[in-house]
């Protein structure tokens, strides 16, 4: 398959924004926005490129939080002991459409999660069984139990207090960053204009109803401006006029700490869940997070605070009290813009809203990187239904192979 981007690709996308009249312009990067090109530029081959596409980001893609979470895919159990079924249906559904999809970006990732009496064993077990019901679609195995013995076999140096056993489970690891990019390189396949290091400085509409939005190449420093009938804020953290909740998750990178090829699923008292995942390219190392903290500061200063370093350490060296003597790797953090509420920020609504603003500008807020696709799906609907209502229907990605990826490739270029 020829290559989708090139050394020519930024250039060509930024002239079409000068020129071009565009039918919907997706400001944001991030995998909402990347998702809802590839969707609307699928639509857009559908209709035999009658429908135009635009995206623009102001840093690189994929550079905020869509590139720095704890690269996963899963339905949430946390949101299931919250009770929030709809979300935990969702992200479920999703995790099969994206195993399917995806299967060299998301792959099934087995998981401990440390039990302590027959009481929490009951609990987890009772849990799990109904988060097997709602992931039916068997792109997994089911949950079992493993005794005290099995997991001591596995995972020698896990020891969460009061541990008699563990359940063993099933979700997904993916390159976070890396689907970012294929949505981009897809949509660019397919049509669309995305540029990277562009920055939306102003936007206003005419008296023809069109968008008139005034871009600024930051590596040029050039501004110009570009023209198109319906306009996507998928900003994420930098959104304004709302400003969603920030909502800061910070992971550190330890030495590796799992023997096995499992991770660690460890609940705390106050409900919040904290991974501990094999990583690395070579295997080498382990990631722990993630934490949930309010942020008030800038979008673009976003750094682990001591307060989560001393949390995240302190909870490694209770499950493997080996962590204690080693130094953290790395360190990194990134923004949930999740819808305003209030209460603590462990039990703030995973929810997303897309909807028309007042002004006439589609916003996407809030949701989990497991449901992008649902969500550019929903966005792109909202769009089509305002310029090209033949196209509302058209919904392609949930059955399209991401950039021809299907299993069936794969395993022909494995034999190959």
């Amino acid at each position: 398959m020829t290559p989708a981007v090139n050394s020519d690709t930024r250039h060509s996308a930024i002239e079409r924004l000068r020129t071009e009249t565009f039918d919907v312009l997706i400001l944001g990067g991030g995998i909402n926005g990347a998702g809802t090109a590839r969707d609307l530029a699928l639509r857009g081959k559908a209709s035999n490129g009658k429908f135009t596409v635009g995206l623009v980001e102001q840093n690189h893609f994929s550079s905020g939080t869509s590139g720095k979470n704890s690269h996963l895919i899963h339905g949430g159990l946390r949101y299931l002991k919250q009770f929030d079924i709809r979300l935990v249906r969702e992200a479920l559904h999703e995790r099969a459409v994206l195993l399917k999809i995806a299967p060299h970006l998301v792959e099934p990732q087995p998981f401990l999660m440390p039990i302590a009496g027959p009481f929490k064993s009951l609990y987890y077990d009772l849990g799990l069984t109904i988060y097997d019901f709602f992931g039916s679609s068997r792109a997994v195995p089911r949950h079992r139990r493993l005794s005290f013995g099995q997991v001591r076999e596995l995972e020698p140096g896990l020891a969460a207090p009061g541990m008699t056993g563990a359940m063993e489970f099933h979700d997904a690891q993916v390159r976070s960053a890396r689907l970012v990019l294929e949505n981009i390189f897809e949509a660019v396949r397919n049509g669309a204009a995305c540029a990277n290091y562009v920055r939306a400085e102003s936007h206003e509409r005419d008296e023809n109803h069109l968008w008139r939005v005034r871009l600024t190449d930051s590596i040029s420093g050039e501004t110009f401006e570009t023209r198109t009938r319906s306009l996507i804020d998928s900003t994420g953290p930098w959104a304004q006029d709302p400003r969603p909740r920030l909502v800061r998750g910070s992971h550190i990178v330890m030495p590796r700490l799992n023997a096995s090829k499992h991770a660690i699923a460890h609940f705390e008292e106050d409900g919040r869940i904290i991974f501990f995942i094999p990583w690395g390219e070579r295997g080498d190392r382990t990631l722990i997070g993630t934490t949930d903290v309010d942020h008030d500061g800038s979008a673009d200063e976003v750094h682990i605070s001591d307060d989560e370093m001393s949390y995240l350490r302190n909870i490694a060296a209770r499950v493997f009290p080996a962590s204690a003597k080693l130094e953290p790797v790395a360190t990194f953090s990134s923004l949930r813009p999740l819808l305003v509420s209030h209460g603590s920020a462990t039990k703030a609504t995973r929810e997303h809203h897309i909807y028309r603003d007042p002004r006439g500008i589609i916003r996407i807020t809030g949701g989990k990187y497991t449901t992008y696709r649902a969500m550019s799906e929903e966005a792109a609907d909202l769009a089509t239904e305002e310029v090209a209502p033949g196209l509302k229907s058209v919904h392609l990605t949930a059955k399209t192979a991401l950039n021809g990826n299907t299993p069936e490739a794969i395993q022909g270029l494995l034999k190959g």
